[in-house]
Protein backbone atom coordinates (compact mmCIF):
# COMPACT_ATOMS: atom_id res chain seq x y z
CA UNK A 1 0.00 0.00 0.00
CA UNK A 2 1.41 3.44 -0.90
CA UNK A 3 2.53 5.44 2.11
CA UNK A 4 4.07 8.80 2.96
CA UNK A 5 6.09 10.01 5.94
CA UNK A 6 4.51 13.30 6.94
CA UNK A 7 7.70 14.46 8.67
CA UNK A 8 10.43 13.88 6.05
CA UNK A 9 8.14 13.33 3.00
CA UNK A 10 9.70 9.98 2.13
CA UNK A 11 7.38 7.74 0.08
CA UNK A 12 7.03 4.22 1.48
CA UNK A 13 5.34 0.86 0.95
CA UNK A 14 3.67 -1.06 3.77
CA UNK A 15 5.76 0.55 6.52
CA UNK A 16 4.61 1.47 10.04
CA UNK A 17 7.63 3.67 10.67
CA UNK A 18 9.59 5.79 8.26
CA UNK A 19 12.72 3.96 7.10
CA UNK A 20 14.45 7.32 6.57
CA UNK A 21 13.75 9.25 9.78
CA UNK A 22 12.05 6.72 12.08
CA UNK A 23 8.85 8.79 12.42
CA UNK A 24 5.57 6.92 13.10
CA UNK A 25 3.58 9.65 11.32
CA UNK A 26 2.91 7.55 8.23
CA UNK A 27 -0.12 8.09 6.00
CA UNK A 28 -0.94 5.02 3.96
CA UNK A 29 -3.89 4.57 1.61
CA UNK A 30 -4.50 2.62 -1.63
CA UNK A 31 -5.42 5.83 -3.52
CA UNK A 32 -3.00 8.16 -1.72
CA UNK A 33 -1.11 9.17 -4.86
CA UNK A 34 -4.13 9.19 -7.20
CA UNK A 35 -6.32 11.87 -5.58
CA UNK A 36 -6.01 15.60 -6.21
CA UNK A 37 -8.90 17.54 -4.58
CA UNK A 38 -7.89 18.87 -1.17
CA UNK A 39 -9.21 20.98 1.68
CA UNK A 40 -6.78 22.61 4.10
CA UNK A 41 -8.12 23.86 7.42
CA UNK A 42 -5.87 25.58 9.96
CA UNK A 43 -6.06 24.24 13.52
CA UNK A 44 -7.60 26.75 15.98
CA UNK A 45 -6.12 29.44 13.74
CA UNK A 46 -6.46 32.59 15.88
CA UNK A 47 -5.29 30.79 19.01
CA UNK A 48 -2.36 29.24 17.14
CA UNK A 49 -1.17 32.67 16.02
CA UNK A 50 -1.40 33.99 19.58
CA UNK A 51 0.58 31.02 20.94
CA UNK A 52 3.18 31.53 18.23
CA UNK A 53 3.60 35.18 19.18
CA UNK A 54 3.71 34.44 22.92
CA UNK A 55 5.50 31.12 23.67
CA UNK A 56 4.47 31.41 27.34
CA UNK A 57 0.96 30.44 26.20
CA UNK A 58 2.11 27.17 24.60
CA UNK A 59 0.59 24.77 27.15
CA UNK A 60 -2.15 27.06 28.47
CA UNK A 61 -5.83 27.12 27.51
CA UNK A 62 -6.36 30.15 25.27
CA UNK A 63 -9.68 31.71 24.33
CA UNK A 64 -10.00 34.36 21.64
CA UNK A 65 -12.99 36.58 22.31
CA UNK A 66 -14.52 39.57 24.06
CA UNK A 67 -15.08 40.53 27.66
CA UNK A 68 -17.23 38.66 30.17
CA UNK A 69 -20.37 39.54 28.23
CA UNK A 70 -18.82 38.71 24.86
CA UNK A 71 -18.56 35.40 23.05
CA UNK A 72 -15.81 32.97 22.12
CA UNK A 73 -14.40 33.51 18.60
CA UNK A 74 -12.23 30.41 18.85
CA UNK A 75 -10.42 28.38 21.48
CA UNK A 76 -7.25 26.31 21.45
CA UNK A 77 -7.51 22.55 21.81
CA UNK A 78 -6.49 22.68 25.47
CA UNK A 79 -9.59 24.81 26.17
CA UNK A 80 -11.77 22.68 23.89
CA UNK A 81 -11.00 19.62 26.01
CA UNK A 82 -12.68 21.51 28.86
CA UNK A 83 -15.81 22.03 26.76
CA UNK A 84 -15.18 25.54 25.40
CA UNK A 85 -16.68 26.07 21.93
CA UNK A 86 -16.95 28.87 19.38
CA UNK A 87 -19.91 31.26 19.86
CA UNK A 88 -20.23 30.24 23.53
CA UNK A 89 -20.82 33.17 25.91
CA UNK A 90 -17.59 34.18 27.56
CA UNK A 91 -18.99 33.80 31.08
CA UNK A 92 -19.94 30.20 30.32
CA UNK A 93 -16.51 29.48 28.79
CA UNK A 94 -14.79 30.84 31.90
CA UNK A 95 -17.00 28.71 34.13
CA UNK A 96 -15.80 25.64 32.23
CA UNK A 97 -12.20 26.78 32.06
CA UNK A 98 -11.54 29.50 34.69
CA UNK A 99 -7.76 29.38 34.18
CA UNK A 100 -8.04 30.25 30.46
CA UNK A 101 -6.09 33.18 29.04
CA UNK A 102 -8.56 35.43 27.18
CA UNK A 103 -7.21 37.45 24.26
CA UNK A 104 -9.08 39.93 22.07
CA UNK A 105 -8.88 39.12 18.33
CA UNK A 106 -6.15 40.78 16.26
CA UNK A 107 -7.77 40.49 12.85
CA UNK A 108 -5.09 42.41 10.97
CA UNK A 109 -2.43 39.97 12.24
CA UNK A 110 -4.53 36.93 11.34
CA UNK A 111 -5.18 38.38 7.88
CA UNK A 112 -1.44 38.82 7.28
CA UNK A 113 -0.70 35.21 8.28
CA UNK A 114 -3.56 34.11 6.01
CA UNK A 115 -1.99 35.96 3.08
CA UNK A 116 1.31 34.14 3.66
CA UNK A 117 -0.48 30.77 3.71
CA UNK A 118 -2.26 31.72 0.47
CA UNK A 119 1.10 32.44 -1.19
CA UNK A 120 2.28 28.95 -0.23
CA UNK A 121 -0.88 27.40 -1.69
CA UNK A 122 -0.52 29.42 -4.88
CA UNK A 123 2.94 27.90 -5.35
CA UNK A 124 1.32 24.44 -5.44
CA UNK A 125 -1.55 25.17 -7.82
CA UNK A 126 -3.26 28.13 -9.51
CA UNK A 127 -6.63 26.64 -8.51
CA UNK A 128 -7.14 27.74 -4.90
CA UNK A 129 -10.61 28.56 -3.57
CA UNK A 130 -10.45 30.26 -0.15
CA UNK A 131 -13.45 29.87 2.15
CA UNK A 132 -12.20 32.10 4.97
CA UNK A 133 -8.94 33.34 6.46
CA UNK A 134 -8.01 29.85 7.64
CA UNK A 135 -9.34 27.33 5.11
CA UNK A 136 -9.35 26.73 1.36
CA UNK A 137 -9.97 24.14 -1.32
CA UNK A 138 -7.19 23.24 -3.77
CA UNK A 139 -7.29 21.33 -7.05
CA UNK A 140 -3.85 19.86 -7.72
CA UNK A 141 -4.86 17.93 -10.84
CA UNK A 142 -2.03 17.90 -13.37
CA UNK A 143 0.58 19.35 -10.99
CA UNK A 144 2.64 16.18 -10.54
CA UNK A 145 4.82 16.84 -13.59
CA UNK A 146 5.41 20.42 -12.45
CA UNK A 147 6.50 19.48 -8.91
CA UNK A 148 7.91 16.04 -9.57
CA UNK A 149 5.74 14.64 -6.79
CA UNK A 150 2.07 13.64 -6.39
CA UNK A 151 -0.42 16.03 -4.71
CA UNK A 152 -0.32 14.14 -1.38
CA UNK A 153 3.42 14.83 -1.03
CA UNK A 154 3.00 18.52 -1.89
CA UNK A 155 0.16 18.89 0.64
CA UNK A 156 2.28 17.33 3.39
CA UNK A 157 5.04 19.76 2.40
CA UNK A 158 2.58 22.66 2.62
CA UNK A 159 1.55 22.01 6.22
CA UNK A 160 5.17 21.38 7.18
CA UNK A 161 6.13 24.78 5.71
CA UNK A 162 3.23 26.44 7.53
CA UNK A 163 4.54 25.05 10.82
CA UNK A 164 8.23 25.80 10.15
CA UNK A 165 7.87 29.25 8.57
CA UNK A 166 4.67 30.65 10.08
CA UNK A 167 4.29 28.72 13.34
CA UNK A 168 0.73 27.54 12.65
CA UNK A 169 -0.58 24.05 11.94
CA UNK A 170 -3.21 22.78 9.56
CA UNK A 171 -5.15 19.63 8.71
CA UNK A 172 -5.49 18.19 5.22
CA UNK A 173 -8.44 16.37 3.66
CA UNK A 174 -7.72 14.64 0.34
CA UNK A 175 -10.39 13.05 -1.85
CA UNK A 176 -11.98 12.99 -5.30
CA UNK A 177 -14.43 15.91 -4.77
CA UNK A 178 -14.95 19.01 -2.63
CA UNK A 179 -17.61 17.56 -0.34
CA UNK A 180 -15.48 14.61 0.72
CA UNK A 181 -12.26 16.62 0.93
CA UNK A 182 -13.89 18.98 3.44
CA UNK A 183 -15.31 16.06 5.42
CA UNK A 184 -11.87 14.42 5.47
CA UNK A 185 -10.06 17.51 6.77
CA UNK A 186 -12.18 17.40 9.93
CA UNK A 187 -11.63 13.72 10.74
CA UNK A 188 -8.30 13.89 12.52
CA UNK A 189 -7.70 17.43 13.80
CA UNK A 190 -5.31 18.86 14.83
CA UNK A 191 -2.44 18.21 12.41
CA UNK A 192 -4.51 15.64 10.56
CA UNK A 193 -4.09 14.15 7.11
CA UNK A 194 -7.13 12.13 6.11
CA UNK A 195 -7.99 10.47 2.79
CA UNK A 196 -11.35 9.31 1.43
CA UNK A 197 -10.88 7.34 -1.78
CA UNK A 198 -13.39 6.59 -4.52
CA UNK A 199 -13.53 2.89 -3.73
CA UNK A 200 -14.47 3.42 -0.07
CA UNK A 201 -16.88 6.35 -0.45
CA UNK A 202 -20.16 4.44 -0.15
CA UNK A 203 -18.98 2.37 2.81
CA UNK A 204 -17.50 5.40 4.56
CA UNK A 205 -20.67 7.50 4.32
CA UNK A 206 -23.24 4.78 5.00
CA UNK A 207 -23.57 5.07 8.79
CA UNK A 208 -22.41 8.69 9.16
CA UNK A 209 -24.86 11.34 10.46
CA UNK A 210 -26.18 13.81 7.88
CA UNK A 211 -24.97 16.72 10.04
CA UNK A 212 -21.58 15.86 8.55
CA UNK A 213 -22.75 17.81 5.49
CA UNK A 214 -21.45 21.36 5.51
CA UNK A 215 -24.38 23.75 5.80
CA UNK A 216 -26.76 21.42 7.66
CA UNK A 217 -27.62 23.61 10.64
CA UNK A 218 -30.09 23.07 13.50
CA UNK A 219 -33.16 24.09 11.44
CA UNK A 220 -32.28 21.83 8.49
CA UNK A 221 -31.45 18.98 10.88
CA UNK A 222 -34.85 19.43 12.53
CA UNK A 223 -36.59 19.16 9.13
CA UNK A 224 -34.59 16.04 8.28
CA UNK A 225 -35.37 14.53 11.69
CA UNK A 226 -39.09 14.97 11.06
CA UNK A 227 -38.63 13.00 7.83
CA UNK A 228 -36.76 10.25 9.68
CA UNK A 229 -33.44 11.16 8.06
CA UNK A 230 -30.55 11.07 10.50
CA UNK A 231 -27.83 9.18 8.62
CA UNK A 232 -26.68 8.77 5.03
CA UNK A 233 -28.23 5.30 5.02
CA UNK A 234 -31.60 6.97 5.72
CA UNK A 235 -31.05 9.28 2.75
CA UNK A 236 -30.33 6.34 0.45
CA UNK A 237 -33.86 5.01 1.04
CA UNK A 238 -35.35 8.10 -0.62
CA UNK A 239 -35.53 8.50 -4.37
CA UNK A 240 -34.50 11.76 -5.99
CA UNK A 241 -38.05 12.91 -6.83
CA UNK A 242 -39.32 12.44 -3.29
CA UNK A 243 -36.36 14.25 -1.72
CA UNK A 244 -36.68 17.18 -4.15
CA UNK A 245 -40.43 17.40 -3.60
CA UNK A 246 -39.97 17.51 0.16
CA UNK A 247 -36.85 19.68 0.48
CA UNK A 248 -36.57 21.53 -2.84
CA UNK A 249 -33.07 22.20 -4.17
CA UNK A 250 -31.58 20.97 -0.88
CA UNK A 251 -33.22 17.57 -1.52
CA UNK A 252 -31.62 17.34 -4.97
CA UNK A 253 -28.23 18.10 -3.43
CA UNK A 254 -28.75 15.62 -0.59
CA UNK A 255 -29.56 12.81 -3.03
CA UNK A 256 -26.20 13.27 -4.75
CA UNK A 257 -24.19 13.81 -1.56
CA UNK A 258 -25.66 10.62 -0.07
CA UNK A 259 -23.86 8.81 -2.89
CA UNK A 260 -20.66 10.79 -2.46
CA UNK A 261 -21.29 12.77 -5.66
CA UNK A 262 -20.26 16.43 -5.90
CA UNK A 263 -19.66 17.96 -9.34
CA UNK A 264 -18.70 21.41 -8.07
CA UNK A 265 -15.31 22.49 -9.30
CA UNK A 266 -12.68 24.18 -7.19
CA UNK A 267 -12.96 27.74 -8.47
CA UNK A 268 -10.02 30.10 -8.14
CA UNK A 269 -11.73 32.98 -9.90
CA UNK A 270 -15.12 32.97 -8.21
CA UNK A 271 -15.66 36.61 -7.26
CA UNK A 272 -16.49 37.19 -3.62
CA UNK A 273 -20.17 38.12 -3.49
CA UNK A 274 -20.51 39.02 0.16
CA UNK A 275 -18.73 39.24 3.50
CA UNK A 276 -20.64 38.23 6.60
CA UNK A 277 -20.24 37.10 10.15
CA UNK A 278 -22.75 35.61 12.53
CA UNK A 279 -22.89 34.14 15.99
CA UNK A 280 -25.20 31.59 17.58
CA UNK A 281 -25.87 32.31 21.23
CA UNK A 282 -25.35 29.63 23.84
CA UNK A 283 -28.62 30.79 25.37
CA UNK A 284 -31.41 32.73 23.61
CA UNK A 285 -31.39 36.39 24.56
CA UNK A 286 -33.63 39.44 24.25
CA UNK A 287 -31.25 41.77 26.10
CA UNK A 288 -30.83 44.94 24.03
CA UNK A 289 -27.49 45.66 25.67
CA UNK A 290 -26.08 42.23 24.79
CA UNK A 291 -27.50 42.29 21.25
CA UNK A 292 -26.12 45.79 20.62
CA UNK A 293 -22.67 44.64 21.70
CA UNK A 294 -22.86 41.73 19.29
CA UNK A 295 -23.96 43.98 16.41
CA UNK A 296 -20.84 46.08 16.99
CA UNK A 297 -18.47 43.10 17.21
CA UNK A 298 -19.90 41.47 14.08
CA UNK A 299 -19.75 44.77 12.19
CA UNK A 300 -16.12 45.19 13.23
CA UNK A 301 -15.25 41.66 12.04
CA UNK A 302 -16.95 42.23 8.68
CA UNK A 303 -15.15 45.57 8.29
CA UNK A 304 -11.80 43.98 9.18
CA UNK A 305 -12.29 41.28 6.53
CA UNK A 306 -13.35 43.86 3.93
CA UNK A 307 -10.26 45.98 4.67
CA UNK A 308 -7.99 42.92 4.56
CA UNK A 309 -9.32 42.04 1.10
CA UNK A 310 -9.38 45.61 -0.22
CA UNK A 311 -13.16 45.57 -0.67
CA UNK A 312 -16.19 47.66 0.27
CA UNK A 313 -19.92 47.02 -0.06
CA UNK A 314 -23.11 48.92 -0.81
CA UNK A 315 -25.68 46.60 0.83
CA UNK A 316 -25.83 45.95 4.58
CA UNK A 317 -27.79 42.93 5.81
CA UNK A 318 -28.96 42.04 9.32
CA UNK A 319 -29.94 38.44 10.04
CA UNK A 320 -31.78 37.28 13.16
CA UNK A 321 -33.01 33.85 14.12
CA UNK A 322 -35.71 33.65 16.76
CA UNK A 323 -35.99 30.97 19.42
CA UNK A 324 -38.51 29.11 17.20
CA UNK A 325 -35.92 29.07 14.35
CA UNK A 326 -37.81 31.65 12.30
CA UNK A 327 -35.27 33.75 10.38
CA UNK A 328 -35.73 37.50 10.05
CA UNK A 329 -33.64 39.30 7.41
CA UNK A 330 -33.43 43.03 6.79
CA UNK A 331 -31.20 44.79 4.26
CA UNK A 332 -30.62 48.28 3.00
CA UNK A 333 -28.63 49.81 0.12
CA UNK A 334 -26.22 52.61 0.96
CA UNK A 335 -25.60 55.64 -1.23
CA UNK A 336 -21.87 54.82 -1.27
CA UNK A 337 -20.02 51.58 -0.63
CA UNK A 338 -18.33 51.32 2.77
CA UNK A 339 -15.82 49.24 4.70
CA UNK A 340 -16.05 51.32 7.88
CA UNK A 341 -17.12 49.40 10.99
CA UNK A 342 -18.83 52.46 12.49
CA UNK A 343 -21.08 52.90 9.45
CA UNK A 344 -21.81 49.17 9.28
CA UNK A 345 -22.76 49.15 12.95
CA UNK A 346 -25.02 52.20 12.74
CA UNK A 347 -26.75 50.83 9.65
CA UNK A 348 -27.18 47.34 11.12
CA UNK A 349 -28.42 48.80 14.40
CA UNK A 350 -30.98 50.84 12.46
CA UNK A 351 -32.19 47.65 10.77
CA UNK A 352 -32.43 45.97 14.17
CA UNK A 353 -34.55 48.84 15.50
CA UNK A 354 -36.95 48.33 12.55
CA UNK A 355 -37.51 44.71 13.59
CA UNK A 356 -38.70 45.76 17.02
CA UNK A 357 -39.09 43.50 20.03
CA UNK A 358 -39.50 40.05 18.46
CA UNK A 359 -36.91 38.25 20.59
CA UNK A 360 -35.52 36.30 22.25
CA UNK A 361 -32.98 35.50 19.55
CA UNK A 362 -30.67 32.51 19.11
CA UNK A 363 -28.57 33.89 16.22
CA UNK A 364 -27.42 37.28 14.98
CA UNK A 365 -25.53 38.08 11.78
CA UNK A 366 -24.25 41.13 9.91
CA UNK A 367 -23.35 41.07 6.21
CA UNK A 368 -21.97 43.32 3.49
CA UNK A 369 -22.68 42.67 -0.20
CA UNK A 370 -22.69 44.30 -3.65
CA UNK A 371 -18.93 44.45 -3.25
CA UNK A 372 -16.51 46.72 -5.09
CA UNK A 373 -12.84 47.83 -4.78
CA UNK A 374 -12.13 49.86 -1.66
CA UNK A 375 -11.16 52.92 -3.75
CA UNK A 376 -14.90 53.39 -4.35
CA UNK A 377 -15.70 53.46 -0.63
CA UNK A 378 -17.24 56.38 1.28
CA UNK A 379 -16.71 58.88 -1.55
CA UNK A 380 -19.42 61.44 -0.81
CA UNK A 381 -19.82 60.97 2.94
CA UNK A 382 -23.12 60.88 4.81
CA UNK A 383 -25.03 64.13 4.31
CA UNK A 384 -27.46 63.22 7.10
CA UNK A 385 -24.66 62.56 9.59
CA UNK A 386 -22.02 65.34 9.57
CA UNK A 387 -19.92 63.44 12.14
CA UNK A 388 -19.57 60.34 9.94
CA UNK A 389 -16.47 61.60 8.12
CA UNK A 390 -14.73 62.43 11.39
CA UNK A 391 -15.55 59.00 12.84
CA UNK A 392 -14.31 57.35 9.65
CA UNK A 393 -11.00 59.18 9.89
CA UNK A 394 -10.72 58.21 13.56
CA UNK A 395 -11.34 54.55 12.67
CA UNK A 396 -8.61 54.63 10.01
CA UNK A 397 -6.23 56.11 12.57
CA UNK A 398 -7.25 53.44 15.08
CA UNK A 399 -6.56 50.72 12.48
CA UNK A 400 -3.05 52.07 11.98
CA UNK A 401 -2.36 52.22 15.73
CA UNK A 402 -3.58 48.64 16.17
CA UNK A 403 -1.47 47.50 13.23
CA UNK A 404 1.63 48.97 14.86
CA UNK A 405 0.98 48.28 18.55
CA UNK A 406 -1.52 45.40 18.67
CA UNK A 407 -5.27 45.06 18.75
CA UNK A 408 -5.53 45.92 22.44
CA UNK A 409 -3.93 49.35 21.95
CA UNK A 410 -7.43 50.87 21.48
CA UNK A 411 -10.71 49.20 22.46
CA UNK A 412 -14.17 50.76 22.02
CA UNK A 413 -16.40 50.68 25.06
CA UNK A 414 -19.28 49.02 23.19
CA UNK A 415 -16.94 46.11 22.31
CA UNK A 416 -16.95 45.17 26.00
CA UNK A 417 -20.71 44.69 26.22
Amino acid sequence: MPGLCRDCLTTLTDERRCTACGSPRIKAHPELFDLSIAHMDCDAFYASVEKRDNPELADKPVIIGGGKRGVVSTACYVARIRGVRSAMPMFKALQLCPEAVVIKPRMSVYAEVSREIRKMMDELTPVVEPLSLDEAFMDLSGTQRLHGAPPAVMLARLVRRMKDELGVTGSIGLSHNKFLAKVASDLDKPRGFSVIGKAETAEFLYDKPVRLIWGIGPAAQESLDRAGIRSFSDLLRWDQEALTARFGSMGYRLWHLARGQDKRRVSAHEPMKSISNETTFFEDTASLDILDGHIWRLSEKVADRAKAKGLAGRVVTLKLKRANHKIITRRISLRDATQIADRLYRTARGLFDQVGDQGPYRLLGVGLSDLCPEVQADISGDLLDPGATQRSQAERATDEIRRRFGNDAIVKGRALR
